[in-house]
């Protein structure tokens, strides 16, 4: 028997596709706006919220049966908080030019809808394994789709990937640049994740008519 049963492997690879916190559940939208303008940030970012809610998940399955009801949401709300600072001082100790940029935006992590919605939804009702998984298979998920919309934001935005020069340079004309491409400053604008987001959704539903509503 592998480590993984079949219910196991689904707690990683449903998130991923027919059941995706941001494409499928809507959640965690902001921050597909607000830092995939270039793919580093949205790596950095995926990974954060991976250790945040891994981690997270696993802390409040194993005190889910000594939390009072009343108060769970305050409790989720400590663990988070205090995960999402150890992520920060992490980040300003290796990363410190970048976590200035996510700087904000990594404190919103303790908002994260999808964070607080695993936390409620699975953690509370599992137990640590399983919880575990859910929060890889879920924080992948979301990360999947930043790393996306991050890709083609950087790349047609800014013609670079990572900070290197993939097209060309856009001074000297080498490149595609030589052919008289030009990068569409329009993409490393917010609305442009918002619409690169649409089309993947879009994609998504017309290869699987299930996931599309019925009115």
């Amino acid at each position: 028997m592998g480590l993984l049963s079949k219910k196991d492997a689904a707690l990683i690879t449903d998130p991923l596709l027919d059941d995706n916190p941001i494409t499928i559940q809507v959640l965690g939208i902001c921050s597909a706006l607000a830092i995939t303008a270039e793919l580093k940030a949205s790596l950095i970012m995926a990974f954060s919220v991976m250790a945040v809610l891994a981690v997270g998940n696993v802390v409040i399955s194993l005190m889910r049966n000594i939390i009072p009801s009343k108060i769970r949401i305050i409790v989720q709300l400590v663990v988070v908080a205090a995960l999402v600072i150890v992520v920060d001082l992490v980040l300003k100790a290796f990363a410190y030019e970048l976590s200035k940029t996510l700087s904000v935006f990594v404190g919103l992590i303790i908002t994260n809808c999808i964070i607080m919605g695993r936390f409620e939804a699975f953690a509370l009702a599992n137990g640590p394994w399983k919880s575990f998984l859910d929060g890889i298979g879920n924080a992948a998920g979301y990360g999947l789709i930043l790393v996306i919309v991050g890709f083609f934001r950087e790349l047609l935005g800014s013609g670079t990937l990572l900070g290197f020069k993939v097209l060309g340079d856009p001074i000297t004309k080498t490149g595609l640049y030589a052919f008289g491409y030009e990068n569409n400053g329009f993409m490393i604008m917010p609305p442009m994740a918002l619409i690169v987001v649409g089309i993947i959704i879009w994609i998504q539903r017309s290869k699987n008519k299930s996931l599309i509503e019925e009115n």
